[in-house]
This record gives C-alpha cells, sequence and structure tokens, in this order.
C-alpha cells in the first residue's frame, strides 16, 4: 500500500481554514478547504474524505494541488468549453451581410429576419444554427432586433404623397 500523501504547506492552520471556507462562495471550494482542514487535525484520509462527500483518491489529489498553490489551487480549473459557431472572418462577413441588407431577386426577402439569416450562414458557411443562435450572434455583433420599416422596391413616392393630399385628416 502506498504511504499517505502530507500536508506540506503550514501557511494556514486548520482553524484558518475552516474560517476560508466558511467565506468561500463556492461550495465545491469550501468542501475541499474543510477537507485538508480535517486531515491537518490529524483525521485518517477516509474519514477526512468521506466527511466532505469525495473519494480518498480524489482527496489526495486536492492535497496534491493544496501543496503546490496553496488555496487558490482548489478552485476549479477553467475549462475552454464549445468551440465558436462562426469564425471571426465569418462574423465579419455576416455583418456586412446583414449591414448591406438583402436583394429581392437574389434572397427573395425585403428585410432580414433570423430565419433568413439562417439560411444564408447555411449556405456560405455550411453551418446550420438554431434561429435563437442567429440572434445571439447578432446581439454578438452589437446589432439589435429594432428594424427600420423595409422599403419595397415597387413603392410609388409620387402616389403616396397624392393619397395623403387628397384622403381627409384623420
Amino acid at each position: 500500500m502506498a504511504r499517505a500523501i502530507e500536508v506540506t504547506r503550514q501557511d494556514m492552520s486548520a482553524a484558518a481554514l475552516r474560517q476560508h471556507a466558511l467565506r468561500c462562495r463556492d461550495g465545491r471550494v469550501a468542501c475541499r478547504v474543510l477537507a485538508i482542514a480535517h486531515v491537518l487535525e490529524g483525521a485518517s484520509r477516509a474519514a477526512a474524505a468521506s466527511a466532505c462527500g469525495m473519494d480518498r483518491q480524489t482527496l489526495r489529489d486536492w492535497v496534491h494541488r493544496y501543496n503546490a498553490a496553496g488555496v487558490a489551487g482548489l478552485t476549479d480549473a477553467s475549462r475552454s468549453g464549445r468551440p465558436a459557431a462562426l469564425s471571426e472572418a465569418q462574423m465579419r462577413q455576416l455583418q456586412e451581410v446583414v449591414l448591406s441588407g438583402p436583394d429581392l431577386a437574389r434572397d427573395g426577402v425585403v428585410r432580414w429576419r433570423c430565419i433568413d439569416l439562417r439560411s444564408v450562414i447555411k449556405a456560405r458557411f455550411d453551418v446550420e444554427l438554431h434561429e435563437r443562435t442567429v440572434g445571439k450572434l447578432l446581439r454578438q455583433l452589437g446589432m439589435t432586433r429594432l428594424q427600420p420599416r423595409p422599403y419595397h422596391p415597387k413603392k410609388d413616392a409620387g402616389a403616396q404623397e397624392a393619397f395623403k393630399k387628397t384622403s381627409p385628416p384623420a
């Protein structure tokens, strides 16, 4: 059987670790700090681990991290997360598409909606996104859902003015 791992870092006592655990906002870190405090007070590895809801091997790994980096080593490491759906270059192209506006002949719409942009993204970048995700991408680009009234390409400004002059006031 392997020998037990010693807590070599002695900059905080067991009481100080307990006080730190009380002030800690992250419950997982507080549990790890309490487990280290149990070990410093002389509890066996199995007892300290079971009191804090972990396995002996897990406690051993946390003791190694505590010895190396102190209490800061007991926090969870940041994770990379899911990669972005579109690259920076693709996001810039999407922004250019949105700002230039749709062409009725080419795109078949007079204003962009998320569902229309979804099909543009699929055609240009071969990336399938949900309609809501397209809205999130637009918010990342600093764009809002507020849109100007669409401009119909066949509208007649003269006829509109004539209608305004001849219609009774409301």
